[in-house]
């Protein structure tokens, strides 16, 4: 008689860095299909509504490159689940990126090299780029509840 998981699988909330939805500009990665190679698990990509002002801030006001690159990550983040996050003002989008990680004990997705240390200092899964050509995890996420 063999023996399951008597822990129900779930949806993994992948949080988002805005930088995560330049990649398919930047790295020419299609980073649903990537995600979905990466995790072969339900995952569910979130947009904090920090990340999303600052990129919302970037279509408006960056370089006209940027801009061009903003708006294209706008287009993308419209594929991803918003979550209006009330904090205080004085707080920056990777502040609230790291205290809901690890709130919620989420992966996030993120480019960001001093971001990325800041989560695995706190045991927080992050996938990323690796040699400008596929998506990497460093660290692991439990699919069960």
């Amino acid at each position: 008689m063999t023996t399951r998981h008597s822990k129900k699988r779930q949806t993994v909330r992948v949080i988002l860095d805005s930088n995560a939805l330049f990649v398919p500009l930047q790295f020419k990665i299609d980073i649903f299909e990537g995600l979905k190679r990466l995790l072969s698990m339900n995952f569910e990509l979130v947009l904090l509504s920090p990340v999303k002002r600052e990129l919302e801030r970037l279509a408006e006001k960056g370089s006209p490159k940027m801009r061009r690159t903003a708006s294209y990550a706008l287009k993308l983040a419209a594929k991803c689940k918003l979550v209006d996050v009330h904090e205080k003002t004085a707080m920056y989008a990777d502040d609230i990126i790291v205290k809901t990680a690890q709130e919620w004990k989420s992966p996030v997705f993120t480019n960001d090299r001093q971001l990325r240390k800041r989560l695995r200092d706190i045991n927080v899964p992050v996938i990323y780029v690796r040699q400008k050509s596929r998506l990497e995890i460093d660290g692991m996420i439990s699919p069960y509840v």
